[in-house]
């Protein structure tokens, strides 16, 4: 499916303390978009939910030296209960360079996070809860331009490592002590918010992850408010900046988050250059278990820090119902609508975990092609006492329940909604679904938009130069 067509918004930017002309500006164009099989398999050799299915894009990066498209999964279908070995997955994605259509989405590899001994990094939450261990929550994934490294932000900490191309953990980076979850004492939970009164929000760590073009430092942004800034009701959230060359976070930037946003949170982070970025924000409506359908709020933002006050201890905390003086300088239009398109495929409704974000390699007229993805969850959910359900929803239908759909594991059979669910937690309606494919699992969904380069006024390559890139990567499918 390809529809070429101008997104209607008022685009006015502000770059490095000035305002471009809206009038200078080509709004960016909606290209085309692709629902992701929500049930198909990585290339780990695994052959279900809990060891194979694509978790598709909890962050998305695109390597323009090598030209490669990455895709990262989260702590994996179980939630923090069950056992699952993260990974990240490298795909094809071929781009039309006349028109930036994307097609031909295939998973080429799959490799597994492993600590420095080999084992594997674990999506179970922490257990003790004041201990780390190997258990990790991946949200945001760059790479190091000079030695190809993977640098991997992680919400259980929260954390940030450094993995070789191996998917071997080489490096831990100093978490600074203001954003570890704690007690009054300083005792650490990071399994959950319980005697927790500062620090990041269980399940709020490192979501959003950006590199500075010359690979020096890596940005590291919390998904909301710490519990010690507002919590679920804060405004105001952190970005960090880290040291490739220390392994220490030299700053924290104050960023303030739409005030109007149901569930108001970040999911990705994109360098522009080493001092403007694109900051997608998402509040939790959409098609997801347990989302409403409406209304949507999926809006991108540039953002430059270039003046802003380094908030680091001992700076106070910040207040709950706005940023200080000193935050970054955020563009008070959004650049991108990302409910402004939802796809046929997936019934014209939108998805709620726009995740993944990347600019891809530039196109014949000098435009980019920006690709943004969601996050589908595995298309599971689970119980409290970790049971599993698929996830199957109708293109048809317009109820949210109705949409949401769950069955056990595996199973077309015994399915119910949540409005099947009583008062008293049993399921009083139970049906089988019909084999007639009306009921999907949730896709992983990419939208393709074409971006000029003056949208992208300043961009320059994590190369550190804006070389002319190769066609579309045609390396072998196998694990080399």
């Amino acid at each position: 499916m390809t529809s070429f067509r101008t997104l209607t918004l008022a685009v006015s930017f502000s770059l490095m303390g000035t305002v471009t002309d809206p009038a200078a500006q080509a709004a960016p164009e909606f290209v085309n978009g692709m629902a992701l099989d929500g049930g198909a398999l990585d290339r780990s050799g695994g052959m279900d939910a809990n060891t194979g299915r694509v978790g598709y894009f909890s962050d998305m990066y695109y390597d323009h030296q090598r030209n490669q498209w990455w895709g990262l999964s989260d702590r994996g279908p179980g939630g923090g209960l069950l056992s699952y070995e993260t990974r990240v997955q490298r795909f094809r994605l071929k781009v039309d360079k006349k028109t930036g259509a994307i097609s031909g989405f295939k998973i080429l590899k799959t490799i597994i996070f492993k600590d420095e001994n080999g084992n594997p990094m674990n999506g179970l939450a922490p257990s003790p809860s004041n201990v780390l261990g190997n258990a990790f929550d991946p949200e945001g994934f760059v790479i190091n331009p000079h030695n190809h490294s993977f640098y991997v932000s992680d919400e259980y900490g929260p954390s940030l490592y450094e993995f070789n191309d191996k998917g071997i953990r080489v490096r831990t980076f100093a978490t600074p002590t203001n954003l570890v979850p704690r007690d009054n004492a300083g005792m650490p939970n990071f399994a959950g918010d319980t005697g927790n009164t500062r620090g990041k929000r269980t399940n709020r760590g490192f979501e959003g992850l950006a590199i500075s073009p010359d690979g020096t430092y890596v940005y590291a942004m919390l998904q909301s408010a710490m519990l010690d800034e507002g919590g679920g009701n804060g405004l105001c959230n952190r970005i960090v900046k880290f040291s490739t060359v220390t392994g220490t976070a030299v700053a924290q930037y104050a960023y303030q988050m739409e005030g109007s946003s149901q569930g108001r949170g970040i999911s990705a982070l994109f360098a522009i250059n080493d001092h403007e970025f694109l900051v997608l924000e998402r509040n939790n409506r959409g098609l997801e278990v347990g989302a409403e359908l409406s209304p949507p709020n999926k809006k991108l933002y540039r953002i430059d820090i270039t003046g802003a006050t380094d908030f680091s201890p001992p700076a106070a905390p910040f207040a709950a119902a706005n940023c200080p003086a000193g935050k970054v300088t955020k563009n008070p239009v959004p650049f991108l609508d990302l409910a402004a398109d939802p796809l046929p495929e997936f019934g014209n409704k939108v998805p709620e975990k726009w995740e993944g974000l990347a600019v891809g390699p530039r196109l014949k007229d000098g435009s980019y092609v920006m690709v943004v993805g969601t996050d589908n969850d595995y298309s599971v959910t689970q119980n409290a006492v970790g049971q599993q359900f698929d996830v199957y929803f109708r293109v048809a239908d317009t109820d949210p329940f109705v949409s949401s759909i769950q069955c056990p594991l595996g199973l077309i059979t015994g399915c119910f909604t949540t409005a099947d669910i009583a008062a008293d937690g049993d399921i009083d309606v139970m049906f089988d679904l019909p084999n007639d494919g009306s009921d999907k699992l949730l896709p992983g969904v990419l939208h393709a938009y074409k971006v000029s380069a003056a949208d992208l006024d300043n961009f320059v390559q994590p190369s550190g130069q804006d070389k002319k890139e190769g066609g579309d990567d045609h390396e072998k499918d196998d694990d080399e």
